[in-house]
């Protein structure tokens, strides 16, 4: 599936669409990073954005359904040896893809492109050892759904009780689930529900990335918000 990274994203492979996003990236990272454990595996890792922030891991496996993303991500990190890119099909042998299991598994917008979702977290639990964890990170919320959504092929955004059922559905048992980014809910509502683009604007994300991004981080630390642009959600595998 050499256009699946473009489809997904609407992105090319050259685009560096991600440089704008640094603090947003670093955001995710402080978030998520307390459920790694000494080795991960990334699902739908693209060109590797968020992956490059992640040291000290003993293993650390990034794999795309994109072969095209997948070499990207080969040639990024030629210079770190625990970093393994790998071509992965959630739905094909996924010890030979990928070897042994990890401590976690991360998947970073991606569970939304998929249909059975529930079928797609049992198969990343498959490649996580027993009493690890499955991190996943979604867009929230039905009625932020808009024409950027339809464009790069997503199927449903996600609620807290949403995400909570899928993991119960794959057999998971939830440890934290929650929606992140109160503020970039309302700024995704205004320029893609109400305004209706259909694609990232680079101006609008580097203004977004600098001057709301921090005032998130700020506040979220502090409280949980009732609702967010996405839905971080944590589950132990049995």
């Amino acid at each position: 599936m050499s256009d699946a990274f473009t489809q997904a994203t609407g992105r090319g492979l050259e685009d560096d669409a991600g440089a704008n996003q640094r603090r947003y990236k670093a955001y995710q990272l402080e978030l998520m990073s307390p459920w790694f454990g000494e080795s991960l595996l990334e699902v739908g890792a693209g060109l590797g954005e968020f992956a490059s922030q992640v040291r000290g891991l003993k293993r650390h496996v990034v794999t795309d359904v994109d072969a095209g993303a997948v070499a990207a991500m080969a040639a990024r990190f030629a210079d770190r040896p625990e970093v393994e890119a790998r071509v992965l099909d959630l739905a094909g042998n996924l010890e030979e893809q990928v070897g042994g299991p990890v401590t976690t598994v991360l998947a970073i917008n991606v569970l939304e492109h998929i249909e059975d979702d529930a079928d797609a977290l049992r198969r990343m639990a498959e490649l996580t050892s027993p009493g690890g964890h499955v991190v996943i990170w979604v867009p929230g919320y039905q009625q932020l759904y808009g024409e950027f959504d339809r464009a790069v092929g997503h199927v449903r955004r996600y609620t807290p009780t949403t995400l909570r059922d899928a993991f119960e559905r794959a057999g998971l048992a939830a440890l934290e689930v929650k929606p992140v980014n109160l503020l970039g809910g309302v700024a995704w509502w205004l320029t893609v529900r109400r305004g209706g683009v259909g694609r990232q604007k680079p101006g609008l994300v580097r203004l977004y990335d600098r001057f709301v991004v921090p005032t998130t981080r700020f506040v979220e630390r502090r409280v949980t918000p009732p609702f967010g642009q996405s839905v971080l959600g944590v589950a132990r595998v049995p």
